[in-house]
């Protein structure tokens, strides 16, 4: 006998955003939008804070996050911020504060591993808990999460429970904030075929587009697609997948141990730079972004055996290189050294630069080799 999978998805609410709260209590009801570079932060007079206002913002931020109040005015993540302030030009703009968010990440992440040891973190915000094994009805052990989670950080979160993770991550999302939502199979014609296919997890912007100009919109139209108008137009096991997620079938299992592929850091610049005019400046952001990658692996005990640049020009279009290193590296200088061999393959000559980013990727854990000294140029 096959026991059923009992899944959790855990995800807070507007977590940037509600973490800002918590410093800006008066703010609590209003639209406010994190994200964005160079953004003035909060300064006080009179013993008031005077606020940042969205509509007064220029550059090319996006939003990190927003509070329910600026999403109701159509804000949402990643938008762009200048586009966001067309929609809700009064919202107040914070920027974004990582130090506090890891923090508040960190203490949520323990109250979910105290009640719910079998967890596979996915971000600061979310994350996944096999609960098959726990003695406890569902419902209560959501709801001891999420008190456990309001009084060590005072955020609310919400919770999706379910025989899968694929269905664990879209129920956590359809009762938001603070709900608890529990799906069994028998729920699906009902609470998940009447959504449109981008809930599901994995369908992007372009598969959506390509689903709707067939006249798929929901789950459930998808799961009732030819298999061969679906092959025709994604492939075969693309479309499989489709049909797979579309009748709720997922087997995947929570990874309580989940071990990283890679490491990047990019820059977008606030002006396109000159290759030649600016190379000085271009040089200063290459080194800081190989000095936030060597940070990266120590912090995860990694080296890389292979170094990617990412460019993405002035006309947005982007290109990558990347090669293997002659033995693993971690140190700033090495990770610098081979990410200006990858920029030498590319024909810069007299072009801007809108972005600049460098990645660590074939990674290796606690390296003890010998470092050979390169020559460094």
């Amino acid at each position: 006998m096959t026991i059923e999978r009992r899944i959790m998805h855990i995800d807070m609410d507007a977590f940037f955003a509600s973490v800002e709260l918590l410093r800006y209590p008066q703010l609590k009801g209003q639209p406010v939008v994190v994200g964005g570079r160079r953004v003035d932060a909060p300064t006080k007079e009179k013993g008031r804070y005077v606020f940042a206002r969205l509509g007064n913002y220029t550059g090319r931020g996006v939003v990190t996050t927003a509070t329910y109040e600026a999403r109701a005015l159509g804000v949402h993540s990643a938008m762009s911020l200048m586009k966001a302030a067309q929609k809700a030009p009064q919202a107040i703009l914070l920027p974004a504060n990582f130090a506090a968010y890891k923090h508040y990440s960190r203490l949520f992440q323990q109250c979910v591993a105290e009640i719910a040891p079998k967890i596979e973190k996915r971000g600061v915000d979310e994350l996944f808990a096999d609960a098959t094994d726990i003695a406890v009805s569902s419902q209560q052990l959501a709801r001891q999460i999420q008190q456990s989670i309001a009084e060590r950080t005072q955020l609310s979160c919400s919770i999706g429970i379910a025989p899968n993770k694929l269905l664990a991550k879209i129920a956590s999302d359809l009762d938001k904030p603070n709900g608890i939502t529990i799906l069994t199979p028998q729920d699906l014609r009902s609470r998940i075929w009447p959504l449109p296919v981008k809930v599901v997890n994995g369908i992007g912007p372009k598969a959506q587009a390509k689903l709707n100009s067939l006249g798929i919109q929901t789950v459930g139209e998808l799961a009732q697609a030819a298999p061969a108008l679906l092959q025709q137009h994604f492939g075969t096991n693309y479309a499989r997948w489709l049909l797979e997620v579309a009748h709720g079938q997922d087997d995947s299992p929570v990874e309580t141990v989940r071990i990283a592929q890679s490491h990047s850091r990019e820059r977008t610049f606030s002006r396109d730079l000159h290759v030649q005019q600016d190379r000085e400046l271009l040089s200063q952001h290459l080194y800081a972004l190989c000095a936030q990658l060597e940070q990266d692996l120590q912090q995860a005990q990694m080296h890389a055996c292979n170094i990617e640049i990412k460019i993405r020009f002035a006309d947005f279009s982007t290109i990558t290189r990347s090669g293997q290193t002659t033995q693993p590296v971690q140190e700033a200088k090495y990770l610098l050294f081979y990410a200006r061999q990858q920029l030498r393959r590319v024909h810069l000559h007299d072009r801007r630069l809108r972005l600049l980013g460098v990645k660590a990727a074939n990674l290796v854990s606690n390296y003890g080799g010998q470092q050979k000294q390169l020559m460094l140029i």
